[in-house]
């Protein structure tokens, strides 16, 4: 079973807040980018390799290869798995890839999308793939650094 310790929803990805606060508040000595478009861009791993915190290795998957290989994941690596939208959350819990607890840190806003937290922007298709994402028992918490209090998920389903 891989050792995930944080399973973050963020459109900016591997950023200064991923690197230096959440890592070292789970103990993440992994960063899994999931991400279907960046895992072939070579310049934007470049710029997010230059964020990560030197003790961390980083990858760059896309969804398919992530629930391929997860489960080889060594008892040494620590995984902080970093993903752009619920929706790529919602198709790793369904390939197998054990996710009990998603942190929804940043997502946008963009036309069609209404803000609903700090720093959460959903659009209904967001919204249900956080329902889908509950119903297969995955708990959700939307923080955006870990020194914030939580805010309300019922937010998200308003």
């Amino acid at each position: 079973m891989p050792d995930i310790r944080l399973t973050r929803i963020d459109n900016r990805l591997i950023h200064g807040q991923v690197a230096t606060q959440w890592c070292g508040v789970v103990g993440a000595n992994l960063l899994l980018v999931a991400n279907d478009e960046v895992a072939g861009d070579e310049f934007r791993q470049g710029l997010m390799n230059m964020a990560a915190p030197s003790y961390a290795q980083t990858r760059f998957f896309t969804l398919e290869k992530t629930i391929n290989i997860i489960h080889k994941a060594s008892a040494n690596q620590h995984i902080a798995i970093i993903c752009e939208t619920p929706q790529d959350v919602l198709k790793l819990v369904e390939g197998g890839v054990p996710i009990k607890k998603v942190n929804i840190g940043n997502m946008h806003m963009a036309d069609g999308k209404r803000q609903v937290a700090t720093s959460v922007a959903v659009d209904d298709d967001d919204v249900a793939a956080f329902k889908k994402l509950q119903d297969l028992g995955v708990e959700l918490e939307i923080k955006r650094v870990p020194d914030t209090p939580t805010e309300s998920i019922d937010k998200l389903f308003k």
